[in-house]
């Protein structure tokens, strides 16, 4: 991986991680000083505490693919370690699943007229729920490639104290 693909991602990972910290911030806020300033039909508290905890799987996810990064310009993400943020990554996948499916049941309510909205939002946490098991495959393949690291690690051993 180059240093400009690295730097560019890692730029990107910053201003999404401000981003979500700006949004938690005003969200906190929001809740904090009691003056709502929307008057809609929706639970707004409900919408604003699941919000928060949205982008708290975001910034999982952004601070082990940060890590994740870090590992593979050291040349050292084929190792045990990196399954420690690849599973923080799918956990944070499945929290990001469960508070759209949060969205959706607080969302549903005023959707009687048109139900369709809520079957497609149902429909959207179930992609998101397929993008967690395309990392979990991911992540086998990590753990083939992290065996046969180790085995030829283990080959070169071998063959060095024969020579």
């Amino acid at each position: 991986m180059g240093k400009l693909t690295v730097r560019a991602l890692r730029a990107v990972l910053v201003v999404v991680l401000a981003g979500t910290v700006c949004v938690q911030a005003l969200m906190v806020w929001t809740l904090v000083s009691g003056n709502d300033p929307e008057d809609g039909s929706l639970p707004l508290t409900a919408l604003r505490v699941i919000t928060i905890l949205g982008m708290v799987s975001a910034q999982v996810a952004l601070v082990c693919v940060w890590r994740l990064v870090t590992m593979v310009r050291r040349g050292t993400v084929f190792s045990h370690a990196a399954f420690r943020y690849v599973d923080g990554v799918i956990g944070a996948i499945v929290g990001a699943a469960l508070v759209w499916f949060a969205v959706t049941a607080v969302n549903a309510p005023g959707q009687r007229d048109d139900p369709g909205v809520t079957v497609i939002m149902g429909g959207v946490g179930v992609a998101i729920l397929g993008v967690a098991l395309i990392v979990l495959v991911l992540r086998m393949l990590l753990a083939q490639a992290v065996a046969r690291d180790v085995e030829a690690a283990q080959m070169q051993a071998e063959l060095d104290e024969v020579i």
